[in-house]
């Protein structure tokens, strides 16, 4: 029986050598585990190819070697703290900043050469146990040593070239797809001066890997086809494997509790804390539109830290407000805040404890409960029924908790409670299956705006089928992804990508599945890693990170890898002997990688990376000079009077003649868009306007071949007679926009200050009608004239039709009984008795 047993194992150990084609790396878990844990400053392997995982691996040659190497691994003291990134907050920054105004004397010896620290001790042993096992072709000891050469793992020194080499062997020799991936990394980058960058083969060896479903390796073809990085730009192509990625995605989303995986999101940008690129104000993200403007007494600029500390006070004071929104931060976490179930259920408790009694869940008397309690309590109730849905903390799952709390939030209207006992009831936990019930609480739950209950709606529509059903779906889904759902966004890029209920657009499904791809962080990028490394100020670990982050297309990665490696970030450089910073490590010196990795992040919409860009090419730093690629950049930047950096940069070229025709007049209209866009730049481009007049009045005194500042001329209107005819018809006002606007401005006010609007145009209107009614009375008068003189020529032919004389014609009025006749008791001189009688 022994005999049988050894002899199929060695028949199964033959067999997996001869066809496995990717063996898995690590032969352990626990081994997999100690290599890649963050305090051991190594990076996660985060493949999910299916199938690969989970299978026995026979054992190799060397493995007992590599098992003890692991043993001493783990005697290496290692930190394994966790220090929070503490934001300064408002006085912090300020403080913060002049500090680094004040200048340091620092008088030391002349630096010496960077010899590489020597290694001794356990990790000695155990990196010479690893050799001898990789020396007996052990894929998992020399993955191991590959990656602690390139990382630094257990503090051992990085030598990227020894570490090119092990990756190099795995992935020719076993066509190791993790391996292949570094190499691809390596070949796309040159990190270290290993190898020199050929786009060309990293492209080939990311193939390798994405064709045996690595999913970084996936990622970052999508991203080049995407961008057209060293390949044409395909969207079906760049489709193609985003899609694989966003499927490995939404599938760990859906493989955790109801609700799917909690994520926290890590990805920002460094600069972006510091104001961008150019400082606080300066930068297209702190300037102009988009400003963020606070008020003094507003929490924008106070520390998380801060933040809790007082929110905790006020909730020891009885704050019910402040229990529950400390409850929410720490249930959802944020960058630098870990999730923590445990204590935000404590917080949702007291809420729900003001409200509900614990002995028998009654509500408390009216009369001792504050305004505003049972709508938070309801609330608290939500949390506090899907922390029991999803077992969540130290809550184990339990779902006839679950129920008892969603109930008790429903009453009250709360939709995270609908949502809850709504999926209860659909996917039948703890209860019987009742779609018409669950629709109906779903239903409540999305008109409230909760996405979770939108997006299971909309699934439940999306099965239907019908084109009314497909519609709605449609609907829920667009409303979801506007708050960044990444299962409304999945269904979305489905939807598109198959032409069901929507147009088959490659471009917007290819959006969605890279907003799919890479909102899924824990799984497929090092952005945890990466951040903490930086917070702890080991840059070169932060940096090898963000540059794999950056080739799978973050743009937020591909701007920090620019960033870190920026050799211009201080406009005014103090001298060497001034400064109190340690040099940058020769990692971090590398302006042609920064430029490459400018561009990407420029091609992804960010406004200041291009701005960077054209920097570069305007003082050759990390290229040959190119003027002509400088001023494209800077006219790209400028366009909808995005960059005032940019239009700057446009005047002072123009200015100086450089890359562009030298002309004073349209300098000076280019920094005066630039004070228009920002007038934080109010400053500068006084200064630089004083010089240009100067300039630009020499040259106009001396007759230069320049063209100098002129006044802009004035175009006034000028009315033809048929324009004239049309507006006196239309009765509408026209004026001269030049002549009214420099007497009256913007408006015509009236004795009272106030603008006259309409009752300016009632005042035309009026005149207008008395004028009418004027030429009115004018027309009856003369018709009446018209019928008297009728009338008269009417009686003088009667009469001579009878043989009568007409009667002699009435003499002229004589003048000195001035107006009236004599005999008209009008006349006043006649009823006094006349003068001179």
């Amino acid at each position: 029986m022994r005999r049988f047993i050894v002899s199929a194992l060695l028949l199964l150990q033959a067999v997996a050598i001869a066809f496995a084609s990717d063996q898995q790396v690590i032969g352990t878990q626990d081994a997999e585990k100690a290599t890649t844990k963050p305090a051991a400053a190594a990076v996660a392997e985060t493949d999910v190819t299916h199938g690969a995982q989970g299978l026995w691996t026979p054992y190799q040659n060397g493995w007992e070697l590599f098992e003890a190497a692991m043993a001493e691994f783990k005697k290496v003291k290692t930190p394994h703290h966790k220090r929070s990134r503490k934001q300064n907050g408002l006085f912090g920054t300020i403080f913060h900043y002049a500090l680094k105004a004040l200048p340091s004397l620092r008088i030391s010896a002349p630096p010496q050469e960077h010899t590489a620290p020597v290694i001794h001790g356990p990790l000695l042993e155990g990196v010479r146990l690893l050799q001898q096992s990789a020396d007996q072709n052990n894929t998992d000891a020399i993955y191991v040593l590959a990656q602690m050469n390139f990382f630094g793992n257990y503090s051992h020194p990085r030598n990227f070239n020894v570490a090119f080499e092990h990756y190099k062997r795995l992935a020719e020799v076993n066509g190791n797809s993790s391996a292949q991936y570094m190499v691809g990394l390596m070949y796309a980058t040159g990190l270290g001066d290993a190898v020199e960058r050929d786009q060309s083969k990293a492209l080939l060896y990311h193939t390798f890997a994405a064709n045996q479903g690595h999913t970084r390796s996936q990622m970052t073809i999508g991203a080049r086809h995407q961008s057209g990085t060293a390949v044409p730009k395909s969207c079906d192509m760049a489709c193609k494997y985003y899609k694989r990625v966003a499927d490995k995605a939404i599938a760990w989303y859906r493989s955790g509790p109801p609700g799917g995986m909690a994520i926290v999101q890590e990805s920002y940008r460094l600069a972006d804390e510091l104001g961008g690129v150019y400082g606080e104000g300066a930068s297209v993200v702190s300037s102009g539109i988009n400003a963020v403007r606070h008020s003094p007494n507003s929490d924008a600029y106070a520390a998380i830290d801060d933040v809790i500390e007082y929110l905790d006070l006020m909730s020891q004071k009885g704050d019910f407000k402040a229990s529950y929104n400390l409850g929410r931060i720490y249930y959802e976490g944020q960058r630098g805040l870990e999730r923590d179930p445990d204590l935000a259920r404590r917080y949702f408790l007291t809420v729900a404890s003001k409200y509900w009694r614990a002995k028998d869940g009654r509500t408390a008397d009216k009369a001792t409960v504050k305004p505003g309690l049972e709508k938070y309590a309801s609330k608290a109730a939500g949390y506090i029924g899907r922390m029991w849905l999803r077992g969540e903390g130290s809550f184990k799952q339990n779902f006839d908790n679950a129920k008892k709390w969603f109930e008790r939030g429903i009453k009250h209207g709360d939709a995270q409670s609908q949502w809850g006992l709504g999926i209860m009831l659909l996917k039948g936990h703890g209860m019987p299956i009742d779609v018409k019930r669950a629709t109906a609480l779903l239903k409540a739950s999305a008109d409230q705006e909760f996405t979770s209950a939108q997006v299971a709606l909309g699934a439940l529509h999306l099965d239907q089928g019908n084109a009314d059903d497909l519609r709605i779906a449609n609907h829920y889904f667009e409303i979801a992804s506007r708050y960044g759902n990444i299962e409304a966004q999945y269904y979305l890029a489905e939807m598109i990508h198959h032409g069901v209920g929507r147009d088959k657009t490659c471009n917007v499904a290819l959006a969605y599945y890279k907003f799919v791809a890479e909102r899924a962080e824990p799984l497929i990028s090092p952005w945890a890693e990466a951040n903490q490394a930086y917070a702890d100020g080991d840059y070169e670990l932060a940096f090898l990170d963000y540059v794999i982050a950056a080739e799978q297309g973050y743009e937020k990665a591909q701007n920090n890898v620019a960033y870190m490696l920026d050799p211009i970030q201080s406009r005014l450089p103090l001298p060497s002997w001034l400064k109190s910073q340690t040099p940058k490590s020769s990692l971090l010196q590398n302006s042609a990688l920064a430029l490459i990795y400018w561009t990407r992040s420029a091609i992804q919409s960010n406004i200041d990376s291009l701005v960077k860009m054209g920097d570069y090419y305007l003082n050759g730093i990390g290229t040959e000079p190119a003027m002509e690629r400088a001023a494209q950049c800077y006219t790209g930047a400028s366009e909808y009077f995005q960059s005032a950096q940019a239009l700057y940069n446009l005047g002072w070229m123009h200015e100086n003649g450089v890359g562009l025709t030298q002309d004073f007049h349209l300098a000076k209209r280019y920094y005066d868009q630039a004070l228009e866009t920002n007038e934080e730049a109010y400053l500068p481009v006084t200064l630089s306007l004083l010089k240009l007049r100067m300039r630009s009045a020499w040259n106009t005194f001396t007759h230069g071949q320049i063209n100098s500042i002129q006044d802009e001329p004035a175009s006034k209107k000028v009315w033809s007679l048929s324009e004239w005819i049309a507006n006196f018809l239309k009765e509408d006002i026209y004026y001269d926009d030049g002549t009214y606007e420099d007497m009256y401005g913007d408006t015509i006010t009236g004795s009272d200050g106030e603008p006259l609007g309409d009752e300016f145009d009632d005042g035309v209107i009026d005149s207008l009608i008395i004028l009418g009614l004027a030429a009115v009375i004018v027309g009856l008068i003369y018709y009446r004239q018209q019928r008297q003189q009728a009338h008269r020529q009417a009686q003088d032919n009667a009469i001579r039709a009878g043989g009568l004389a007409p009667p002699p014609p009435q003499q002229a009025a004589q003048p000195q009984h001035g107006v009236f006749a004599p005999g008209d008791p009008a006349n006043p001189q006649w009823g006094a008795g006349g003068i001179g009688h």
